[in-house]
């Protein structure tokens, strides 16, 4: 795998949620949203039967894109997105320079975090400062901002890591 080239979310509305990541996060739009993509080669390829879809790119900075796919049928099976304890449950993560003005800035907007901006300056994540929010849909975003490295970096770690873990398939 060379780079990660997109993150899927499915969203109820394309539109809708255009205004959110556009106007509201500053993204920009990369893709027009295409056509309905439905019939038995869309039931095949997604792997979804009856599926009827339309999706659109956007962008910050940097490479990876984010895809918003709306589904016209067939109908969501939840009315929420997975709480993040949940099996395939995801979060996408914004990169900021300063995450409380980001912050301040996002609640102007109208925009209600979830806690205050947390600070880790211990163990792993040594350096981070984070906070969750979700867009119209209820699907978790986060800020974070890197405000220093850890001290001696992760590589000792990680090689401790990969020399111990349990063998494939067992559960930790």
């Amino acid at each position: 795998m060379e780079v990660l080239a997109h993150l899927g979310v499915t969203v109820r509305s394309l539109d809708d949620s255009i205004y959110f990541y556009r106007d509201v996060l500053g993204m920009t739009v990369v893709t027009e949203p295409g056509p309905w993509y439905e019939g038995p080669e869309a039931d095949h390829s997604l792997g979804v039967p009856g599926a009827s879809m339309r999706t659109v790119c956007l962008q910050s900075t940097g490479t990876t894109l984010l895809e918003l796919i709306e589904y016209r049928a067939p109908g969501s099976s939840v009315d929420r997105p997975l709480a993040g304890n949940n099996v395939g449950a995801s979060h996408v993560a914004f990169l900021v320079e300063d995450i409380h003005a980001r912050k301040a800035e996002l609640e102007q907007l109208g925009i209600k975090f979830f806690s205050d901006v947390n600070a880790i300056d211990e163990g792993i994540y040594a350096g981070w400062r984070w906070v969750y929010f979700s867009d119209p849909d209820g699907y978790q975003l986060e800020l974070v901002e890197i405000a220093y490295e850890r001290p001696g970096g992760h590589a000792a770690g990680i090689e401790r890591y990969l020399a111990t873990r349990p063998p494939r398939g067992t559960r930790s």
